[in-house]
């Protein structure tokens, strides 16, 4: 316990009344004074005592309690911190430390874990002065007398200047790594946001090995594009490097650049960066031939239209060659339709061909049709809406088309009312799974869209039914043809539906995922994997056309691998929820598939340099007089405490300062002149200069 005294004033009037009543009264012993009188002394008592009262002067006794110095010890916990030995050296420094420190008289230590970046954790890289703000909050600054730091030095939110701190007392780093230590990194310089699909773009990098060297050397990137099979491309070390890349999918697309260690370097970690490129798709080109014109050719047009991605080109075959009826040549036709130009010419700029209700009638010669099947067996795609022509001689079964229909008309037509079902398979592909109407899997409720009344009997040849009409009998197919993709609905008139006729059906959105089935969409796939982050947990999705159980490899950002069972869902789904721990790339493969998802940033700024450097921390350490000191080499951590004046680190020591903090537990108050002595000094001042000035 301390004891302080002190003296403090409480005027009985204003002050500057008080000051005013101290200047007359000099003024007067000062003319007395000039005058020669007798009594000036005594008058000068009288008016000092006067104005000491008027003051009020008292003492203050203090009563206080020492508070024992606080000393800060952050331990960085960064992933830069995980290099090894970098966790067994701090945590050792960390237990000596706290060894030193306890031997000290009157100081209090809090151990600080800091610069963890998680899930949840901040995407600024190590931030450990953030933590030290947060908690110097809370206690008096006067009391802190020094911060220990035990770090790679690899800090991001060092302040610029020591002094916005606000606290006198030395920052000591202890350094864990060692200043001998290699490493490799790939940066990306520049990258692209969105890339056309199918169309070459390019990310621009550079790899560097650290510490810096000359350029010169090259080495091998693997490039992997949404977990495909990797590219290998030659770049030179400390030179930007251009990097193409195409996109074959819509949505985000992960790219994935990763190369060779050096010879004992120190981390992997930055050997590889990811980014995300959004896949857009230019308009796509749908060319429509209508055989006839019937009532549904409009609905086909409109639901095609009504896609603002889709540019459509639309010919109806209005009066076939057979027609004869007089009509002058010059009333018929102002130009000739471009066969040629559309069929052969620019055939391959067409992302999907439709026929509906085509019969052969010499329009198209076999030379047109048979580079349509070219075309699909090299990646194109063809769809068929068949009318009852398809029945008849003159079907395009019969034609080279044929071969790559899935179903073969028997000559039947059925013409009676049904309402399309959904297939066992249907039930589970992406095409029709959740169409508005349809029953929940698994029952015999009746779809809730209306009929339809006619089908043509066909023998199935393969692909994937969806639809069954009449008898169960096979009324949507989709199949794939070589590189290219078919679909057959065998009915043409989906296009009640669009008439609302017994309440309609869906058949904008069965038309829409059958073309962009055709035309490969990703989300359209039968057979897929998916990973993507939600929250805090990686969501993992495989869909498929098989009900057998499914088990993915999980790869996370350090290389780790784990086996997930997924949970079986409608819809031909089965899923899983994988909790995240770390920031970085996951890769989700199921033996056939591989995929890709990115947790928090790609390429965080705690892996930009995992080098151990005391530069970052330069401005607080240096400024404030603290020392850095290296833990790889050996040396015994020794602790002192020093006066404010003092040196704060020596050759083999570290200091903190003495602050001398205190509280106040205790006041005492009381005058310093008592009323008794204030009263003989004025009455007696007064008496004894009268007497003595009028003698």
């Amino acid at each position: 316990m301390l004891d302080s005294l002190s003296i403090t004033f409480a005027p009985l009037i204003p002050v500057w009344l008080l000051w005013l009543a101290a200047l007359l009264g000099a003024a007067v012993v000062i003319w007395a004074v000039w005058l020669r009188a007798r009594g000036w002394p005594w008058r000068a008592i009288f008016i000092a005592a006067a104005v000491l009262v008027l003051a009020n002067p008292a003492f203050i006794s203090e009563e206080r309690e020492a508070i024992p110095d606080l000393v800060f010890v952050l331990l960085d916990e960064s992933q830069s911190q995980n290099v090894e030995p970098r966790p067994e050296q701090s945590e050792e420094a960390l237990s000596e430390l706290l060894e030193e420190l306890d031997a000290l008289p009157d100081t209090e230590v809090r151990v600080l874990r800091a610069g963890a970046t998680g899930p949840e954790g901040t995407a600024a890289g190590t931030q450990l002065f953030s933590a030290l703000r947060q908690d110097m909050a809370e206690v008096s600054r006067q009391r802190i007398s020094g911060i220990f730091m035990i770090s790679d030095g690899q800090v991001h939110d060092v302040p610029a200047e020591f002094e916005s701190l606000g606290i006198d007392a030395p920052v000591h780093l202890l350094r864990s790594g060692s200043g001998q230590e290699r490493d490799r990194r790939v940066t990306v310089t520049q990258a692209p946001n969105f890339s056309i699909i199918g169309q070459p773009a390019s990310l621009r990098l550079r790899v560097d090995d650290l510490p810096e060297a000359a350029v010169g050397g090259t080495v091998a990137l693997r490039v992997r594009v949404d977990g495909r099979a990797p590219e290998f491309i030659d770049v030179t070390v400390g030179e930007e490097a251009e990097i193409p890349i195409v996109l074959e999918r819509r949505g985000p697309s992960v790219v994935q650049v990763q190369v060779d260690a050096l010879p004992d370097e120190l981390s992997l970690a930055n050997n590889a960066v990811a980014v995300v490129v959004n896949g857009v798709r230019e308009r796509l080109r749908v060319l429509l031939v209508s055989g006839e014109p019937h009532s549904g050719e409009r609905a086909w047009r409109n639901i095609l239209k009504s896609d603002p991605s889709v540019d459509l080109v639309h010919f109806t075959i209005l009066r076939p060659p057979e027609k004869q009826d007089g009509t002058p040549i010059r009333e018929l036709s102002l130009i000739a339709f471009p066969t040629r130009e559309l069929f052969e010419v620019k055939l391959d700029e067409f992302d999907l061909i439709i026929f509906d209700r085509y019969r052969r009638r010499g329009v198209l010669p076999g030379l047109y049709l048979e580079n349509i099947a070219r075309y699909v067996e090299e990646g194109g795609a063809v769809m068929q809406a068949a009318g009852p022509s398809f029945a008849s001689p003159l079907s395009l079964s019969r034609t080279p088309l044929g071969r790559l229909l899935p179903a073969q008309p028997t000559g039947d037509v059925i013409e009676e009312g049904f309402k399309p079902n959904l297939t066992d398979t249907g039930w589970r592909h992406p095409v029709t799974t959740g169409l508005r109407g349809a029953p929940p899997e698994g029952t015999d409720i009746q779809p809730a869209w209306g009929r339809w009344f006619r089908q043509i009997e066909t023998q199935s040849q393969g692909g994937d039914v969806l639809l069954s009409g009449v008898a169960e009998r096979p009324l949507l197919i989709l199949q794939r043809v070589g590189e290219g993709r078919v679909a057959q609905l065998l009915s043409d008139q989906i296009w009640l539906w669009s008439r609302h006729f017994e309440g309609g059906g869906p058949q904008s959105e069965l038309v829409r995922r059958i073309s962009h089935w055709l035309m490969k969409e990703p989300d359209l796939e039968e057979e897929s994997l998916r990973a993507e982050v939600r929250q805090d947990s990686l969501h993992i999705e495989r869909r498929s056309l098989s009900e057998a159980p499914v088990s993915v490899t999980v790869t996370g950002p350090d290389g780790e691998t784990q086996e997930l069972e997924l949970t079986p869902r409608s819809g031909g789904r089965a899923t899983a929820d994988l909790p995240i721990e770390d920031f970085g790339l996951y890769e989700v493969s199921d033996g056939i598939r591989t995929t890709l998802a990115a947790a928090g940033p790609l390429n965080p700024i705690e892996f930009r340099d995992l080098r151990a450097t005391d530069a970052l921390l330069e401005p607080v350490v240096a400024g404030s007089g603290g020392a850095f000191w290296h833990l790889a080499e050996g040396r015994d951590i020794a602790v002192r405490k020093v006066g404010a004046g003092r040196d704060r680190h020596g050759r083999d020591w570290l200091g903190i300062v003495g602050q001398d903090a205190y509280r106040v537990v205790g006041l005492r108050q009381f005058p310093v002149m008592p009323a008794l002595l204030v009263a003989l000094l004025t009455l007696g001042g007064l008496l004894i200069a009268w007497r003595r000035e009028s003698a």
